[in-house]
């Protein structure tokens, strides 16, 4: 176990930064920017960061920090990497109102909160949290309608996610990134990506909606400004063409829907309101008749009704045969059988 001192501290920094002979341990603190604390067992942070005053980033990341430290004298930090910790709770960062990326992915967090104050949050990285066995990671509301301001790019992969309709209001999400998760709704993403208008970057992968028919295509028309899908550019072509024949289903689709309400069934049949009558090839004395393949996909159940009444009264008025034609009897004379 390791308690950041000011030893350490001025260990951390980069060769361009070392103390002056002339200078004070103080006067150097408060000169420092970076700090490069990464991969050193602190599990404790002391007093002695407040005297770093113009500290901007700050690398904390691959330790054993079990909560963020106290940072309320390093309010210009704008940078703050604490992935890799033991972090269970979002808490000590409302005075850090310059942060700008905050990165806290492989930590033990369960709920996204506590950013209320940020407003210029630009991006947040909360992939891969150690949940407890069966569940998601959550998301407070206030603090996601706050980030709905400033927030740009947001990382949420691998924490069991089976919808992401919380994140709706976050319209200035330009980078979404969502691997490894449970998402399969692909009526949600549609709504969602109707509000996120600069969305350019999007990482589904790993998740069962990716094994849908036309899952790339589909993600393409319903995000319109997207230029990466899944770490594969979009061509420009691909996109209009995608458009076009988008387009053309929904004007076939309207089509449709139009000839069904006013109930012109006969525009499907080619103006016969009668179903042709077939012939079962398996028995070919009994009369059939059969349903088109369009019909049978997309009639109404009381259209199709109205036309087998129509095909059964058809049947129904067939002249009786002809009760004279001669029989055989079994003498062998022929008779007819109008005879008494």
């Amino acid at each position: 176990m390791v308690k950041l001192t000011i030893d350490l501290i001025a260990r951390g920094t980069s060769g361009y930064t070392k103390k002056k002979r002339d200078e004070s341990m103080s006067q150097y603190l408060r000169r420092l920017t970076h700090l490069y604390l990464e991969d050193r067992n602190i599990d404790e942070v002391s007093d002695e960061l407040s005297m770093c005053k113009n500290l901007s980033v700050l690398y904390l990341y691959d330790n054993q920090l079990n909560r963020i430290p106290m940072l309320h004298q390093n309010q210009n930090i704008n940078m703050l990497y604490l992935q890799n910790n033991d972090i269970c709770k979002i808490e000590n960062l409302t005075p850090l109102s310059r942060l700008s990326k905050l990165y806290l992915g492989g930590n033990c967090i369960t709920v996204l909160e506590g950013l209320d104050k940020l407003d210029n949050l630009q991006e947040l990285h909360l992939e891969n949290q150690r949940l407890p066995p069966g569940e998601k990671l959550l998301f407070d509301p206030r603090t996601i309608r706050s980030l709905s301001r400033s927030l740009q790019v947001i990382n949420v992969s691998g924490n069991n996610l089976n919808s992401i309709s919380d994140l709706e209001c976050l319209i200035m999400i330009q980078q979404f990134h969502a691997t490894d998760n449970q998402l399969m709704d692909m009526k949600e993403l549609a709504n969602i990506f109707g509000q996120w208008h600069r969305l350019w970057r999007l990482d589904l992968m790993g998740n069962p909606l990716c094994h849908k028919a036309k899952y790339r295509d589909r993600v393409i028309v319903m995000a319109s400004h997207l230029e990466i899908l899944d770490g594969k550019e979009i061509s420009e072509t691909s996109r209009q063409f995608l458009r076009n024949w988008h387009a053309s289903k929904e004007v076939q689709k309207k089509k449709r829907e139009e000839i069904y309400r006013k109930g012109n069934v006969g525009d499907f049949l080619d103006g016969n309101k009668e179903l042709p009558p077939v012939k079962d090839p398996r028995n070919p004395k009994v009369p059939g008749y059969m349903m088109p393949g369009y019909m049978m996909k997309g009639l109404p159940r009381k259209q199709f009704d109205e036309l087998l009444a129509r095909t059964t009264t058809n049947m129904s008025e067939k002249p009786e045969p002809d009760r004279t034609t001669p029989v055989k009897a079994r003498s062998g004379i022929l008779r007819s059988n109008a005879d008494p």
